[in-house]
């Protein structure tokens, strides 16, 4: 029996290549976990919103299992690593259109080869069956 691949992936690359193609810039709503790296002092609630637009990042791969990139916060430069089950929402910044999900079970999400695992965040938000909706 095949394992059944997600639209999840496929969903965020068609929303990435819409906002690019319309000027609008595309952001990821991040739901903080264990294996999410992205700068801690930018999280806010367990969740994190990031610019994912062409100026923004450097670098950038949106894979089945993986969205990963370079961006600067605060002048800083670091490596971010965000597991696709772990994006909740993609949307245009200038007028809020993209997908929300619904948060998934990540208790077994594979590692990056080259991304260390952060802490911990305690304010992590409850897992449920996945599923789309529209945010406008």
């Amino acid at each position: 029996m095949v394992a059944e691949i997600s639209t999840k992936p496929y969903l965020i690359r068609a929303l990435y290549e819409w906002c690019t193609d319309s000027g609008y810039t595309p952001q990821l709503l991040v739901m903080v976990d264990a294996h999410t790296r992205v700068p801690p002092g930018y999280v806010k609630d367990g969740q994190i919103v990031l610019n994912v637009s062409a100026g923004a990042t450097r670098n950038l791969t949106l894979d089945n299992e993986w969205i990963q990139f370079s961006a600067r916060f605060g002048g800083i430069s670091h490596e971010i690593s965000v597991p696709v089950d772990r994006v909740a929402a993609i949307f245009a910044r200038e007028n809020g259109q993209g997908l929300h999900f619904e948060p998934v079970d990540t208790t077994e999400s594979p590692e990056p080869a080259s991304a260390p695992v952060a802490p911990d965040d305690p304010s992590t938000p409850p897992r449920g069956k996945p599923s789309l909706k529209v945010v406008k």
